[in-house]
């Protein structure tokens, strides 16, 4: 895009002030040209000018009154709740009145604001020039009430169906009593029969289970390697300045050791800066972060939003809340130690443009840097590998809902907004996201590009950070089974059958283990008893089929995963897959008595605490 005369006349008074140099403002104008963006955006993107300097330059440029917000904030009784997405999006917002005439403070003075604000105001107004860091920090401020409600209320509210503020609905908890009143009077009146029925339908409902991911494997271990590749290609084609404004939020709490790594990984990114609208969300209340945040110094593409404190404090709360100061065509959602591979918003971008029109959103490959670490470290990279190479890809070749992982969901934010983005009461809130989009009509596609994230390393936080998303898959499950004939027609009968085996069969398979364990190690302890009774011959081969050849399977695929990568130094512990299973019982058991006693609780993890975690991020290179 060719430099306009204003941009002209800016660069020419920074360098005659000696704010900037005469080879800054080169390079400004090289990547303005190249970026296809404002030479305003371009010089933002470095850190060679603090950013009021260039706003006060920028006021000078235009013979504009320059204001400070936070010193002068805007006349409240001008603002109005229900634009504050306008004010923060157009980074234009009333500011005073002054002798009877409307004064508009803007980050981007220029003819397009002046048509709008005269079409929204009138003509009988007047401009100032204000940092549009400190615009977003007064819309934060004015409006830190009404925008903290809707960030927890909006889905709950316009949508109640899918929200999960109501755990438990009346014709659920009905449904529930109906079942166990069924069950106890059949163990009262006719136990045998009763205890081969219950014995059938949870063997019936594993071997489906174990027939679904194995399906599920086979099909998306097969993805084509072409289909990857093509989109490679496409995605080093794209222009640079036909690329999109792409917003990246990464909701923190107290985690501000990772601040610096994080700002590393987002600027190895090969997406140009100033194409990028990077939100650092922190809670109020998190002041050791929000402070470490601003003495960093960090370029004008990152912006700090604050989270006024309300209940639940959830992830969801904070994204939902800054969603509304979003500028991007897409939205990525980041996780504090989250490494990207560099091509992969380019990837996304190019997936996008050749999906069918109803995609939206993309989740990326996830898996672990600091795999070799110990065996619980190297268990959840297989577990991984297993559930975003090869089940996920499956999920989407047969046009299955999918729910999606904890980060690197790439969303049409138009799309976002309008499915009212997602559950603060939900804990596992992108899985819940997921189902819903299919729900809507809309579809979820996987994109061959891993981001690096650290797996949990001590037994205590990796079963408060499972009991968090199993609780979350629970709530998921209640959600959307208050209505199952139209998760059916909506969803379609394969997508229905989907849901319940990869949601309900998590759950369940998790809460129903120990039970089948205990009873057959009470049948080896004590043989001598005769429970032959409540296995009729038929049912005692589908039980034995279950426990060899569909555990075997299990171990089988866990084994496979990993292959793709070329990590085959962790094959060897798939054989130990029978103890990885018993702490996500133990997850299972603790996300069951939390969704019962206190269901919107969310467990943090904490990061950085791998050895490994500092010297991954000092690296170019993935995987561990």
């Amino acid at each position: 895009m060719p430099l306009s005369p204003s941009d002209r006349a800016l660069g020419d008074l920074l360098v005659g002030r000696r704010i900037i140099t005469l080879p800054q403002l080169d390079e400004a104008i090289e990547l303005s040209e190249k970026w296809n963006v404002r030479l305003g955006d371009a010089l933002l993107s470095r850190n060679w000018i603090e950013p009021r300097r260039y706003f006060e330059t920028y006021a000078q440029n235009f013979d504009l009154p320059f204001v400070d917000l936070i010193r002068d904030p805007p006349d409240r009784a001008l603002l109005r709740a229900e634009e504050a997405d306008i004010y923060a999006n157009r980074l234009t917002m009333p500011w005073r009145r002054n002798e009877g005439r409307l004064l508009i403070a803007t980050a981007e003075p220029g003819p397009e604001t002046v048509l709008y604000a005269r079409r929204r105001w009138g003509a009988d107004i007047e401009f100032v020039v204000a940092s549009k860091f400190d615009i977003v920090f007064a819309v934060q401020t004015a409006f830190a009430e009404a925008l903290s409600r809707r960030a927890v209320f909006e889905l709950a509210e316009l949508d109640p169906k899918m929200s999960a503020r109501t755990v438990f609905t009346i014709p659920q908890m009905i449904v529930a009593y109906a079942l166990l009143s069924i069950v106890l009077a059949g163990l009262a009146l006719a136990p045998i029969k009763t205890l081969i029925a219950l014995n059938i339908a949870i063997s019936i409902f594993y071997l489906g289970n174990f027939v679904f991911k194995g399906i599920l494997v086979s099909i998306g271990g097969g993805r084509s390697a072409d289909i990857d590749e093509t989109i490679a290609v496409e995605a080093r084609a794209l222009r640079t300045e036909d690329l999109p404004v792409f917003t990246v939020l990464v909701p923190m709490f107290r985690e501000a050791a990772m601040l610096p790594q994080l700002a590393q990984a987002l600027r190895r990114l090969d997406y140009p800066l100033g194409k990028l609208d990077i939100k650092i969300v922190l809670e109020a209340s998190d002041r050791e972060t929000i402070e470490a945040a601003r003495s960093l110094g960090l370029e004008g593409v990152f912006e700090i939003i604050i989270v006024p404190p309300s209940q639940p404090q959830t992830k969801p709360k904070a994204c939902n809340f800054a969603l509304r100061f979003a500028r991007g065509e897409y939205l990525v959602v980041y996780d504090a130690e989250d490494r990207p591979d560099p091509d992969q918003l380019r990837k996304v971008v190019a997936t996008f443009r050749r999906s069918p029109p109803n995609t939206a959103c993309l989740q990326c490959r996830l898996n672990y840097y600091n795999a070799s670490e110990n065996w619980l470290t190297r268990m959840f990279t297989l577990d991984y590998a297993l559930w975003f190479d090869q089940v996920l890809p499956g999920l989407e070749r047969l046009g299955m809902p999918i729910p999606l992982g904890g980060t690197s969901n790439h969303f049409r934010i138009d799309v976002l907004r309008e499915l009212h983005a997602w559950d603060p009461f939900n804990v596992t809130e992108d899985a819940d996201l997921g189902i819903r989009i299919g729900q809507k009509g809309y579809r979820v596609g996987v994109v061959d590009s891993t981001t690096f994230e650290e797996a949990s390393c001590r037994t205590g936080q990796w079963l408060r950070q499972r009991s968090r998303w199993i609780k979350g898959y629970m709530q998921t499950l209640l959600v959307h089974t208050r209505r199952p004939l139209q998760l059916l027609r909506n969803t379609g009968p394969l997508g229905f059958l989907g849901f319940v085996f990869f949601i309900g069969g998590t759950v369940l398979a998790g809460l129903l283990n120990p039970l089948f364990w205990l009873f057959y190690a009470f049948w080896l302890v004590a043989s001598a008893v005769n429970i032959d009774v409540i296995f009729p011959q038929i049912l005692l081969l589908l039980c034995l089929f279950n426990l060899l050849a569909g555990n075997g399977a299990f171990t089988y695929l866990i084994m496979l995963a990993p292959i793709r990568r070329g990590w085959l130094d962790l094959i060897p512990f798939s054989f130990t897959l029978f103890g990885y299973w018993v702490l996500i019982s133990l997850a299972a058991y603790k996300a069951l008595w939390q969704l019962l006693r206190n269901p919107f609780f969310w467990e943090k993890t904490q990061h950085g605490m791998s050895r490994h975690a500092a010297a991954q991020f000092a690296e170019t290179g993935g995987g561990p």
